[in-house]
C-alpha cells in the first residue's frame, strides 16, 4: 500500500476516533482532491502533518469539515427533477393526510426550501414537515438561516420557471441589503438536525426521501448503507429521488424500489417485493 493511502487511512479514523465523523466509506478519489486543497489551506505538507493538527488543535477540524463536505447547490437545481416530481408524485402524494420529507444531505439549504416551494405551490405545505439533515454543522446552520446572495437570484428564478412553478419565486423570500432570505412559513415546516448517513440510523417514518448528489461521493458498501436507511424509513408504496449522476442499478437494495422517471432518478418503494 503507498505511503499516502496509509496516511490517509490513519487520517480518516483519527477523525472517526476523537470526533466520531465517518468518512472511511468515502469515495477515495474524491477525498484526495479535497485533502489536497485542505492541506494547502492548513500549510501541511503531508496528510500526517494534518492528522496531527487535526488531533492536537480543536480549531482544525470545524474548518477541514468544510473541505470533507461538498456545500454546492442551488434552488431548483435540475428543474426537470422538480417538474417531474411534480407531475409524477405530488399527485400520489395528495393522497396522505399528513407528510414527512427527508432531504438527506441538505447542504446549505437550496434543495430544502427548493421542496417547501413546490410544496406550498400544490396547496400541501401546511400538513408538510421536512426533515433536513446534514453532517456539516457549518452548513446546517446556513441552510437554517435561508439566507442567499442575491447575485443568485436570477438563476434561482429560472430554475423555478422551468421546474414549472406557479407562481413568482419572489413571492417566497424578501429582499434586503443584497440578500434574499426565505420566507418563515416554509421554515417552520422544516426541522433542520445532524445526520450522518455513515453512522446513524432512520429516526422517522417518511413518504418521500430526497438525497442528490450525496452518493457519488460515497464507495460501494457505504452507499448501500444509505440506500438501506431510505428504505426502511420509506412507507410502502413511498419515493425516492436521486442525483442524475447516481443509480440504484448495483444495489443490494435496487429489488426493493421500482423506477418511476428513469431520466430524473425517481424511484417508488415497492409494496411487495
Amino acid at each position: 500500500m503507498p505511503g499516502t493511502d496509509i496516511e490517509l487511512r490513519l487520517l480518516l479514523d483519527a477523525i472517526y476516533l476523537r470526533y466520531q465523523y465517518d468518512f472511511r466509506g468515502y469515495a477515495q478519489a474524491s477525498l484526495k482532491r479535497r485533502l489536497r486543497a485542505a492541506k494547502i489551506h492548513f500549510a501541511c505538507e503531508t496528510l500526517s502533518q494534518l492528522q496531527d493538527r487535526v488531533l492536537h488543535d480543536p480549531t482544525v477540524f470545524p474548518a477541514l469539515l468544510n473541505f470533507l463536505t461538498v456545500p454546492v447547490s442551488d434552488l431548483f437545481r435540475d428543474p426537470a427533477y422538480f417538474l417531474s416530481l411534480r407531475r409524477q408524485v405530488v399527485p400520489l402524494l395528495r393522497t396522505y393526510p399528513s407528510l414527512k420529507v427527508w432531504v438527506a444531505g441538505c447542504s446549505t439549504g437550496e434543495e430544502v426550501y427548493s421542496l417547501a416551494i413546490l410544496l406550498k405551490e400544490e396547496g400541501l405545505i401546511e400538513r408538510s414537515l421536512i426533515y433536513a439533515t446534514d453532517i456539516n454543522p457549518h452548513t446546517l446552520q446556513l441552510a437554517a438561516a435561508g439566507v442567499y446572495s442575491i447575485d443568485r437570484l436570477a438563476g434561482f428564478t429560472e430554475n423555478h420557471r422551468k421546474a414549472g412553478g406557479v407562481s413568482s419565486l419572489s413571492d417566497h423570500y424578501t429582499a434586503a441589503y443584497q440578500r434574499a432570505i426565505i420566507d418563515q412559513s416554509l421554515k417552520k415546516h422544516i426541522v433542520f438536525s445532524d445526520h450522518s448517513l455513515a453512522t446513524d440510523s432512520v429516526f422517522a417514518e417518511v413518504q418521500f426521501v430526497s438525497c442528490r448528489n450525496v452518493l457519488i461521493y460515497f464507495n460501494r458498501a457505504l452507499q448501500d448503507r444509505a440506500i438501506g436507511l431510505f428504505r426502511d424509513a420509506l412507507c410502502l408504496g413511498g419515493f425516492l429521488g436521486i442525483g442524475s449522476r447516481e443509480s440504484l442499478r448495483f444495489s443490494a437494495h435496487a429489488g426493493a424500489f421500482a423506477e418511476i422517471d428513469g431520466r430524473e432518478r425517481i424511484f417508488q418503494k415497492r409494496v411487495r417485493r
